[in-house]
């Protein structure tokens, strides 16, 4: 009986990996809390840090930016969030004085919570807590994400896939926006690049641009709240968001550190509706003049402003390493290199 279980469950396992392969999934690392926290671990008081959303997770070469500003960037930026609690923790480690690269979506960054806030500070509770026992199971994980394909946790759980069921909107429950598919690969160091099939016309790609509109689209005010309230509550947020970064840049340059923040390509339906929602004059400029920081936005400069997003949020993986090589000559300026 025993042998028989074990050979059925071989031929289902291996069945399951045969199939998702041949949809276009391939062994790569999953980037859980545990990465992060691995990562997080090689920050020294001199570091040059890259802190933001996805973008810089994807458009970002760590080898190109080793080699125009002469050290190994790490790499803690996390997908789907906001960045402001990465760069306060940060900040407030009275031992760093290093160098930070703050990626900045203004609709993610000046969030005031929810689930963008929220993926942030389960990194960083992870990081303060993580047991022996999670770290164990973290290198094992990452043994077995580089050869099996189907270990995909935020794609192919039965929670994942059950998700994915259509279930239409009702009265008193609406369902959540769909989020991406996987689409990248994820190595060591937290770099991620855009498969192939992503890069390229086709269902994957058309699929992942037809999410961002509704992901990025702020919900309703709650009925229970006037509009007029919920904005005025919305603005004390974003202001206070404003004045919290003004601090934490000073902070930081009191100890000899330097930021830049650097606004990252997007393209089409999505960068119509980021322009439209949160405006460049609303929020990069006041940021920028507020804090006193330099600053990059890609659309300023003709050599950073021809790339393209395929799935108009992030750069392929060629594209990624001509961006940044193109990128490090306006860092190196920004930081007085």
């Amino acid at each position: 009986m025993t042998v028989i279980v074990v050979l059925f469950v071989c031929a289902a396992a291996f069945a399951w990996e045969s199939y998702v392969r041949s949809i276009g999934y391939v062994p790569t690392l999953n980037d859980t809390e545990d990465l992060w926290t691995q990562v997080r671990r090689q920050v020294r008081p001199e570091s040059l840090v890259i802190v933001g959303d996805s973008r810089p997770l994807f458009d970002l070469d760590l080898d190109e930016l080793e080699k125009g500003l002469g050290k190994r960037p790490v790499q803690i930026a996390v997908a789907g969030s906001c960045a402001y609690p990465i760069l306060a923790d940060l900040v407030n480690d009275d031992k760093f004085h290093g160098t930070v690269i703050c990626s900045i979506v203004p609709g993610m960054f000046f969030v005031p919570g929810g689930p963008l806030l929220e993926t942030s500070e389960k990194a960083l509770k992870r990081y303060r807590t993580q047991t022996i026992a999670q770290r164990a199971s973290h290198h094992l994980g990452m043994f077995l994400e580089e050869h099996i394909a189907f270990l995909k946790q935020e794609d192919l759980t039965l929670e994942r896939l059950l998700a994915k069921l259509p279930i239409p909107n009702r009265p008193y429950a609406h369902v959540p926006p769909t989020l991406p598919p996987d689409f990248q690969t994820v190595d060591h160091e937290r770099r991620m690049r855009m498969i192939e099939k992503c890069a390229q016309p086709g269902e994957l790609q058309t699929r992942i641009q037809q999410i961002w509109p509704p992901l990025f689209t702020p919900p309703p005010p709650p009925s229970y709240v006037p509009k007029e309230v919920f904005m005025e509550q919305m603005g004390k947020a974003v202001e206070a968001r404003f004045r919290d970064t003004v601090a934490a840049v000073n902070q930081l340059r009191a100890r000899g550190g330097k930021i830049v923040f650097v606004r990252f390509p997007h393209s089409g339906e999505l960068k119509a509706l980021e322009d439209r929602l949160s405006p460049r004059e609303k929020t990069w400029d006041p940021l920028i003049k507020s804090t006193g920081a330099p600053g990059i936005y890609y659309s300023d400069f003709p050599e950073l402003s021809e790339f393209h997003c395929p799935e108009w949020s992030h750069l392929s993986a060629g594209d990624s390493v001509e961006f940044t090589r193109r990128l490090v000559p306006h860092l190196r300026t920004a930081l007085g290199m």
